[in-house]
């Protein structure tokens, strides 16, 4: 037994008062002289040691009386020990994706909520968190109004991140009761291991919906483009065995196609759709599902396709380059090195330097702050040049020219791992018809090769935004313009100076996109849609501007890219699928942690832990009833 109030049982001392007035008879007895004997007859002759049994009575029940009051007073209580402790609640809220799971016909998400405002302490201090907000030393009816309007995230905090939250938001109090409350539906995922702190109780509510059922837009991705149409391929995915699912492609708010996805009976679909080839595509893909919502929907965007900007620098002039790079896909032109208008380099994406004698060195500098800024240099040497005056420019490559050999070389090997020649390729070839050079270059390089002779030095090096030929490429000292690989290699390390955009890119995820603007390098570039506008991380370098997407934008959506009123480009965002996958850990056997049926069951325990029995009310009963014995006592015992 606890008492609220200890300091007043010192009142108990006061009993003795009544001991003290039985036990020692205090009344002075007078003597009186009676003349009327039958008066006398009636007088009842009364002892100083009087031990009648009546008294004793009255004495034990005022002493009960008063002991029960006094106690009363103490305000008595039963209760466990942690009870005195300082107590510290923090709550862990999951509001994923897949919280829009429904039971019943609610989200879990709201499900939760309800739950926690309908059943938690409204005004004890806690700590609510969820995957975007935290409310820190609060009360439930501060945040309720905020909790019943929380938005669903793409985030995920995995459940070691949850419990390092939490440790860092609890006090550093060695004697306080901690708990970690987690409320999620514990989706399984690679990064879903139970691993709860051993210093907190931890207690985990698991919500599961009434049906395990979804279906997904996954991905989109190109097949390979006709010359009509470009095609699409779209990937579904199910949690439940399907037949198959209607959907609906839209360009804006025009319907381009609608189509099912065979299912089959299995859990994952594909479906093939073409588009207009030059068109601008502003697309969205849509499905209706009474599973999660955020999946049923795909954003992606197809902008008329920008061509690549390359400056051939000649000494000579060929004429085999422009029948590599194409009207269709390039802007291509040629300037000799006698004629050669500087202006023009800063606005290029590929610059090559066509088998040059020499190199003058406002070129070099030049060179080296188009490569800084982004741009692509190819290098093809002449086979009369100044060795110390090449390496001028290739020392901030990384590369050294040694000397010129004059012994014939085939080219033999291939290096099909190295990005140029990605999708070249159906299988490595070991036989083909060997191109052969004259005369080359011997050197020292940090960069793999792409081609090599058959003494394994390099024919060509490099990697993304920087290539060099060992070789002269003139007809009189090479072959190499009339093998199949030319067009390819030469072709490739065009098209990789500009970075395409991509069909759709993922919120959330480091992503970025190169956008030319030609004369306004110093512009801050924006991406909007029709109810937010965000301004990404970028850079600008010749001409263009890399955008970097991490943070922003949050949400999905189709965006422009925009500076002022002038649009560049369209994109297309879409959230992580990762929630999409409804599969769950099983909690059952788990260490260290708590598993509550429920909410509620969760917050009547708490309370329970925390109750006082209250006693006082028993007491004052008690001294009532003894008040009533001593006036029956009084009354009826003669």
């Amino acid at each position: 037994m606890h008492f609220k109030h200890p300091e007043i049982l010192w009142g108990l001392f006061l009993l003795l008062i009544p001991i003290l007035i039985h036990l020692l008879q205090l009344r002075r007895f007078k003597k009186t002289a009676f003349t009327n004997v039958k008066m006398l007859q009636q007088v009842v002759a009364e002892s100083q040691k009087s031990r009648s049994l009546k008294k004793w009575l009255l004495l034990f029940t005022r002493m009960l009386l008063f002991t029960a009051l006094i106690i009363a007073f103490t305000q008595p209580f039963f209760a466990k020990n942690t009870v005195f402790k300082n107590k510290e609640t923090i709550i862990y809220l999951d509001n994923s994706f897949s919280m829009q799971a429904k039971k019943g016909n609610t989200s879990l998400l709201e499900v939760a909520v309800q739950e926690i405002v309908k059943n938690a302490p409204k005004n004890a201090p806690i700590t609510l968190f969820t995957n975007n907000n935290t409310f820190s030393n609060t009360t439930i009816a501060a945040i309720q109004n905020d909790l019943l309007s929380l938005n669903f995230s793409q985030n995920q905090l995995p459940l070691e991140a949850i419990t390092l939250k939490a440790t860092a938001l609890f006090s550093t109090a060695s004697n306080s009761i901690k708990n970690l409350i987690v409320i999620s539906d514990f989706q399984k995922n690679k990064e879903a291991s139970l691993k709860p702190s051993k210093e907190l109780n931890n207690y985990y509510i698991q919500l599961t919906p009434s049906k395990v059922e979804n279906i997904a837009i996954d991905s989109i991705f190109y097949s390979p483009e006709s010359n009509e149409t470009t095609t699409i391929k779209i990937k579904l995915s199910a949690s439940q065995d399907l037949e198959n699912q209607p959907i609906s492609v839209y360009n804006g708010d025009q319907l381009i196609a609608k189509t099912a996805a065979e299912f089959n009976n299995t859990k994952s679909a594909s479906v093939t759709i073409s588009l207009p080839e030059n068109d601008l595509i502003l697309g969205k893909i849509q499905l209706e599902d009474t599973g999660l919502n955020y999946d049923n929907q795909f954003f992606f965007s197809r902008n008329k396709k920008e061509k690549v900007r390359i400056l051939e620098i000649y000494g000579v002039e060929t004429g085999y380059l422009e029948r590599i790079y194409t009207a269709e896909e390039f802007e291509y032109q040629k300037n000799s090195i006698a004629q050669l208008n500087y202006s023009l380099i800063e606005s290029q994406h590929t610059i090559i330097l066509n088998e040059l004698e020499a190199l003058p060195e406002a070129l070099v500098q030049a060179l080296h702050l188009f490569t800084q800024q982004g741009g692509t240099l190819i290098v093809i040497p002449n086979d009369d040049i100044t060795i110390t005056n090449y390496n001028t420019l290739l020392s901030n490559f990384g590369v050294k020219l040694n000397q010129k050999i004059t012994t014939s070389q085939e080219i033999t090997h291939i290096n099909f791992d190295h990005p140029i020649y990605s999708n070249v390729f159906d299988q490595k070839v070991n036989n083909f018809q060997y191109p052969e050079v004259k005369t080359y270059y011997s050197l020292d390089a940090k960069q793999s090769p792409l081609l090599s002779y058959a003494s394994n030095e390099p024919f060509l090096l490099g990697k993304r935004g920087f290539y060099f030929f060992t070789s002269p490429l003139s007809s009189e000292l090479s072959n190499f313009k009339n093998s199949p690989l030319i067009v390819p290699t030469l072709y490739n390390m065009g098209v990789e100076s500009l970075k395409q955009q991509e069909l759709y890119y993922t919120v959330g995820k480091n992503n970025s996109v190169t956008i030319a603007v030609e004369g306004i390098n110093d512009a801050v570039l924006k991406i909007s849609n029709a109810t937010n506008e965000y301004i990404p991380q970028q850079q600008s370098l010749n001409n263009k501007i890399v955008l970097n997407f991490n943070e922003v934008p949050s949400e999905d959506g189709l965006f422009t890219v925009k500076n002022k009123e002038t649009n560049f480009k369209h994109l297309g965002f879409n959230y992580p699928r990762t929630e999409s996958n409804l599969t769950y850990l099983d909690l059952e056997n788990s260490k260290d942690i708590y598993t509550p049926t429920s909410i509620s069951d969760l917050f009547d325990t708490l309370e329970k832990d925390d109750s006082k029995n209250e006693l006082w009310k028993w007491f004052v009963i008690l001294a009532l009833l003894f008040g009533l014995i001593e006036i029956g006592i009084q009354k009826y015992l003669k």
